[in-house]
């Protein structure tokens, strides 16, 4: 929209497809879109659109609170949420109209407690319009629709009230002048057809990601076709091969969205939904019931649970429980199922939580279930029954104490848009146990690959990247390959990726239905994150073996015991450590090696409950954060080294390895490789390392016997290459060293695990080439939507993604990197430092270098007084505790540019140093907790670079990639 507003589209004869800047601005600009509205009879709720704090406070009190604060022209909700009075109202504007790209919000009357629906629309430029899908939000408004537990479609609107909104959402895209798909999301009154436009947005968005895998109908490629200039009745459908895409796709199956919140990281997070998103993905679930559906999507998430308990909750009161139910939290769901089982009203239940009655009918159909499994014999009519309503044979047998009889096993049905009309073309399944139907597979050999799940912090889109081109590699190599998977939001989950497709939680039970049903060659488990891992264990006895790499060497990897014999074998040194399973060990074991000491439990990816230990008071808290998420498991206790951290992924055909490229982080060790900046190629690691880094690697992938890829951490201290960790599986940098090395590393993985030698396909062995440009990976973190989380980096993984920045020298790589992470790099302005005894002589030459680019210098006391000591200017501030002006006041003023702020103790949020962090993110100040990331900062602003310097790069000299 920027450029478009500047002319530069104009002046360069480019033409937007699909939705043009007056169609995009009606629906984002929040004026443009009540007058749209307005303009074709379209009720809204009663709202008025500011930009200033001001006459927001005005527009409140003329509507009356509450109110939902909504900023123009953002995603996910940011900058918005629900203000109960002026002073939450002030608060929550000043955010929004930052966040706002035209500096404009909504101010809406709350209508929190209504039904929440959405409709999927497709419009061509002939004027044909057809509705894909419409899903029904199980919360009520006031929920943001990615933190909502999704249904499709609807299941609590009579035909009056379908038709009315469907044709609403017709006029809405024909108004719009939409050519290509729509969201429109609508609040409906629960007892009356009375409805207001919530919002459109005139572009896919994640519930057309939803709507797509859960009808089967390819909105995202049917919009590309319209946009070049197809109609709906031009487009032949993918799925039946026989109907086009203006038939409205039939759903003869209930569909259930489950999110994935990251609170099991963030564990003094604030866990209250609002109108701000803070799920960072989301599982999906296929079946013949909403209750089939809803247990197969809690065993989808990932959350340690197979059916709707939480054990904790069966210790509360029935009045705590009630007070449970008034909060909009991750848990709610739980809590009314546990509500049920104290026989609290649904009636009850809807007037303290507006979740419509016949949901909570449906979960207490489980509920009831749950009581007769606990209190009659489990024949073949109760046991059949259980599993039509979705319950895991644990859970029969956990429940009534006898078990499972397992008469039979799952039968698949077909997504196919049509509802049986027309026989699929496309075989994309579903389990089921309504009724028998086969899946008949084919003769040729096949192998079946696991995705990785939701997308979570630490196991993000770049496992499914792997399982993605796991499967095209082994279709080219003539393999029928099967993926199994769970997330609406990949590839993976595309019905055309794949040979076949199973929709399906990844739970030893479930997966076992498919492998009796399509007895698979082999499983490839290394692409899939540590969702696949969990499963190779139980391949074996499913008479499946495990293609690549064995399960011993994941095992052994993680073993301590035993990967100490295998670095003893390999004349490799790591920290020194120990494994410990009770705090009173953790802390013997910690004054033993001398603090500071990295404490984390095995069998975890991104760090989970990792962090540095500085004290036995450290260890006691974060014994406990560990115990809350792997009880009775294994944690290792290992000395804090802290150097440079090196990275490496390589390749392994079970004799020879093939490393594409080694990764320099700019954070030291004890900062997640995850949250690190992270250079390719190398820019300060000597040559006899780089040799020792590769001869290392090939000792262990060989000792492992790793047939495929393999992640190595290393640690460069004290002029000495240690171990940290071996993953013998696919990492997260896979994707980013393939793309700016041109090494295909998961197509050559999966050849060398189907039989193939590297020497014979054509990249050769050890170390590659590096290229003549340098590429910076960049994390980017969500923490304005995560209340309360510190900011702090350390072990365990905080961010949610990462960008990329390539150019000919790292300045400007590392520029454009950070540019691209979203951080506001202003090159005048003031620097807050406040930083830990143990880093003020180390941040002397950082500050020096921030003063002599013309930044003014604030610290708080002691940082303040050992910069002027050494004669570079700072400011002295006062702490949060002290008298006004203090830093909170500083960070308020609009002065600062960046913080820079480290500290000693803990994350907990009541803390100063994390609320001083806290209010820079709310403030939208670059804040940086690293030495190591300020003085890269430092470097990049002294090159001089501006954004209208960057020129695109010479490609000559590149066959696999172009660099603008």
């Amino acid at each position: 929209m920027e450029l478009a507003e500047e002319g530069y589209f104009e002046r360069t004869g480019v033409k937007l497809l699909g939705a043009n800047p007056e169609t995009i601005r009606k629906a984002e600009d929040r004026q443009a879109f009540r007058e749209t509205m307005m303009a074709i009879s379209e009720p809204i709720v009663p709202s008025g659109v500011v930009e200033n704090i001001e006459d927001a406070v005005a527009l409140a009190v003329e509507i009356g609170y509450p109110v939902i604060v909504r900023p123009a022209y953002t995603l996910g909700g940011t900058g918005g949420g629900i203000a109960s009075d002026e002073a939450e109202l002030r608060d929550i504007t000043k955010n929004g109209l930052r966040y706002s790209r035209v500096g404009q919000v909504l101010i809406e009357r709350c209508i929190a407690g209504w039904k929440e629906i959405e409709y999927e629309v497709m419009r061509d430029a002939k004027g044909n319009v057809i509705t894909v899908c419409n899903m029904e939000n199980l919360d009520p408004v006031g929920v943001h629709t990615g933190d909502s537990i999704v249904v499709a479609p609807s299941q609590t609107l009579c035909d009056k009230e379908y038709q009315m909104l469907r044709t609403s959402a017709l006029n809405i895209i024909t108004a719009l002048g939409i050519e290509g798909g729509c969201n429109v999301q609508y609040a409906l009154h629960p007892d009356s057809f009375e409805y207001a436009v919530i919002e459109v947005n005139p572009r896919v968005s994640r519930s057309s990601a939803l709507a797509s895998k859960a009808t089967g109908y390819p909105i995202a490629r049917v919009a590309a076709k319209i946009a070049v200039g197809y109609g709906l009745d031009e487009i032949q459908n993918a799925v039946t091969g026989q109907t086009c895409a203006c038939f409205e796709p039939t759903l003869d199956y209930c569909v259930v969205k489950f999110p994935k919140w990251p609170f099991d990281k963030f564990v003094y997070a604030t866990r209250t939904l609002g109108t701000q998103m803070k799920a960072t993905g989301e599982v999906m679930a296929i079946a013949q019931s909403f209750e089939s559906a809803l247990m197969k999507a809690v065993r989808s998430a990932e959350i340690n649970l197979q059916y709707l308990c939480i054990p904790r909750l069966a210790t509360l009161s029935d009045n705590e429980i009630e007070t449970l139910l008034s909060q909009c939290d991750d848990e709610r769901v739980f809590v009314v199922a546990e509500a049920l089982r104290r026989n609290i009203s649904a009636q009850k239940i809807f007037e303290i939580t507006k979740i419509d009655p016949w949901f909570t009918g449906r979960i207490n159909n489980l509920i009831s279930l749950e009581r007769r499994l606990s209190s009659e014999k489990v024949d073949k009519a109760l046991y059949d029954e259980a599993k039509r309503l979705g319950f895991p044979d644990k859970v029969i047998e956990k429940l009534s104490g006898q078990k499972a009889p397992s008469y039979r096993r799952a039968s698949f049905k077909m997504v196919d848009t049509c509802a049986a009309e027309f026989e699929a073309q496309t075989p994309y399944y579903y389990s089921s146990w309504d009724e028998e139907c086969e899946v008949r597979p084919s003769d040729k050999k096949k192998l079946i690959v696991f995705g990785s799940g939701p997308i979570r912090i630490g196991q993000g889109i770049e496992f499914d990247y792997c399982s993605v081109h796991c499967v095209w590699a082994a279709r080219a190599a003539g393999y029928e390959a099967i993926i199994v998977n769970n997330n609406p939001e990949t590839v993976s989950t595309d019905f055309d990726t794949s040979d076949r497709l199973y929709f399906e939680p990844l739970t030893p039970e479930d997966v076992r239905s498919i492998i009796e049903a399509e007895r698979p060659d082999g499983a490839i488990v290394q692409f899939g994150g540590q969702t696949a891992i969990k499963l190779a264990a139980h391949m074996e006895s499913m008479g499946v073996p495990i293609l690549g790499t064995p399960a011993w060497s994941i095992d052994a990897a993680e073993d301590r015991e035993i990967f100490d014999r295998i670095l003893t074998r390999c004349e490799i040194e790591r920290p020194a450590g120990d494994t410990v399973y009770t705090e009173d060990e953790a802390i013997a074991v910690a004054n033993r090696l001398g603090y500071p000491v990295l404490v984390r439990p095995s069998y975890v990816l991104g760090g989970q409950g990792m962090d540095i230990a500085m004290s036995d008071e450290d260890v006691r808290e974060f014994m406990g954060i560990i115990n809350r998420v792997k009880q009775e498991h294994p944690v290792l206790v290992d000395k804090y080294l802290m150097g440079k951290e090196i990275e490496v992924d390589a390749i392994c055909d079970g004799e020879s390895i093939l490393i594409p490229g080694i990764m320099e982080h700019i954070e030291r060790a004890g900062v997640h490789s995850g949250d690190s900046i992270s250079v390719y190629p190398p820019q300060n690691i000597p040559a006899r390392h780089r040799d020792t880094i590769v001869e290392y690697t090939r000792r262990l992938a060989a000792e492992l016997q790793v047939k495929g890829l393999v992640n190595i951490q290393f640690v460069l201290y004290n002029d000495k290459i240690y171990i940290i960790e071996v993953n013998p599986r696919s990492s997260r940098t896979v994707p980013f060293i393939s793309k700016v090395t041109g090494v295909p590393m998961v197509d050559l993985a999966t050849r060398c695990i189907l039989g193939e030698r590297l020497a014979e396909l054509g990249f050769g062995t050890g170390l590659y080439p590096e290229s003549d440009y340098v590429a910076v990976k960049v994390p980017v973190f969500s923490f304005e939507k995560l209340h309360n989380v510190d900011t702090h980096l350390g072990p365990e993984m905080k961010s949610t993604g990462e960008v990329l920045g390539i150019a000919k020298t790292f300045k400007e790589a590392l520029y454009k990197g950070l540019l691209a992470a979203g951080m506001k790099l202003s090159t005048g302005g003031g620097v807050l430092l406040t930083v830990r005894d143990s880093d003020k002589q180390e941040l002397v030459p950082i500050a020096d270098r921030f003063s002599r680019l013309g930044f003014e210098l604030f610290g708080t006391g002691g940082t303040a007084k050992n910069l002027n000591f050494h004669m570079i200017p700072c400011n002295a501030v006062r702490k949060s505790h002290e008298p006004e002006p203090n830093i909170i006041n500083l960070l308020e003023s609009g002065k600062i540019a960046y913080m820079i702020s480290t500290s000693s103790k803990g994350r907990q949020p009541w803390r100063a140093d994390v609320q001083i962090r806290r209010k820079a993110v709310e403030r939208s100040i670059v804040c940086l907790t690293s030495l190591d990331t300020a003085g890269a900062l430092a470097q990049a602003l002294e090159s001089g670079i501006k954004v209208a310097d960057i020129e695109p790069v010479d490609v000559s000299t590149l066959s696999h990639i172009t660099i603008k």
